[in-house]
């Protein structure tokens, strides 16, 4: 396996809900007529990722947010601790503290976003959620036209709100917008933890620092529940379908698709996580409320398509310039 380390702020991409972070591709991945295989296994990473968000929503009765939420990451570590195998030894203390802190990051996204999910709607909630990694995307750019997506995100919460939250519950929102906090730090975490181990060596340790800074949560909230043979068979479920296998199919999406189509992918999460609310969990959208999930996948593609010609402008203008100066020049 290798990491899904998280593209540069910069161009950040946005990424799944629940766990999952943004990775970039090499550049000068291959375009064209053999991206369609890749695009597949993105748009199937991203249906897994929600339709196992909707799997954790049924399992809460029995669980509870923090025991669902635990489960998952538990058995994601496992999985990915026997799978990678990362070596324990030969760090230095600011690569540890560096995958600590992305533990820290994973833990809480996780459990403020179930922890909204058990209170609003699945469609709402990613649509709140995904704030956060567009503002980091738009904060970052700096370039005027992020105004008009940063506005269209703002008229999408407006709608989601109907002017006020009356129809959602405020706590729940508040969870949400946390968790939106919480993966904007992941995706710089993430960045800093792929630079510093190989592999998905940084991505397996982190997910058992999670796991490890959750259990007693679960266990004071759930107890035995949690040993209970359908409870830890559905746990296992919602951690395949959100974390393995989503991970799995995005990795080798990535060998062959561009970075900045990989974004634009992300950004239908709210959409997604609409439908499988709808279709799992019968929670239907009013009108308004499909507006503004409308709006907010806008602004994330928009946001994310402003970076990615921004950054082959930069390309073009410094290769014009080396060319300048002489073949022996390097800019």
């Amino acid at each position: 396996m290798t990491t899904p380390s998280a593209a540069d702020p910069s161009t950040s991409a946005v990424p799944a809900s629940g766990g999952r972070g943004p990775a970039s591709a090499p550049e000068g991945a291959p375009r064209g007529r053999g991206s369609l295989g890749p695009v597949g296994l993105v748009l199937a990473g991203g249906i897994s990722v929600q339709f196992g968000g909707a799997l954790a929503v049924t399992l809460m009765p029995r669980a509870g947010a923090l025991g669902v939420v635990t489960l998952r990451l538990l058995v994601a570590a496992v999985v990915l601790m026997v799978l990678c195998r990362p070596r324990l030894r030969g760090h230095s203390r600011t690569d540890w503290g560096t995958v600590i802190v992305f533990g820290v990051a994973m833990a809480a996204m996780n459990g403020l976003f179930y922890q909204s999910v058990a209170r609003i709607p699945l469609g709402p909630a990613v649509t709140l959620e995904v704030l956060g990694p567009l503002a980091l995307s738009v904060l970052a750019s700096r370039r005027a036209v992020n105004l008009l997506w940063a506005a269209l995100a703002l008229a999408g919460v407006f709608l989601l709100g109907g002017g006020g939250f009356r129809g959602l519950d405020p706590l729940g929102v508040l969870f949400a917008l946390g968790a939106g906090a919480m993966w904007a730090a992941y995706i710089v975490f993430s960045a800093r933890t792929g630079r510093r181990f190989p592999q998905a060596d940084g991505l397996a340790l982190a997910m058992a620092v999670a796991a490890v800074l959750f259990l007693p949560l679960g266990v004071v909230e759930s107890g035995t529940k949690l040993l209970e043979p359908t409870t830890l068979a559905l746990g296992a479920a919602v951690a395949l379908l959100s974390s393995v296998l989503p991970y799995t199919l995005e990795l080798l999406a990535l060998r062959r698709l561009p970075a900045s189509t990989f974004a634009v992918l992300m950004s239908l999460e709210p959409a997604l996580a609409a439908t499988a609310g709808f279709l799992v969990l019968d929670q239907a959208l009013t009108p308004a409320e499909s507006a503004a999930v409308a709006l907010v996948v806008a602004a994330s593609m928009g946001a994310v398509r402003t970076q990615a010609g921004r950054k082959r402008f930069t390309r073009r203008g410094r290769t014009k310039g080396a060319g300048s100066r002489g073949p022996g020049s390097l800019s």
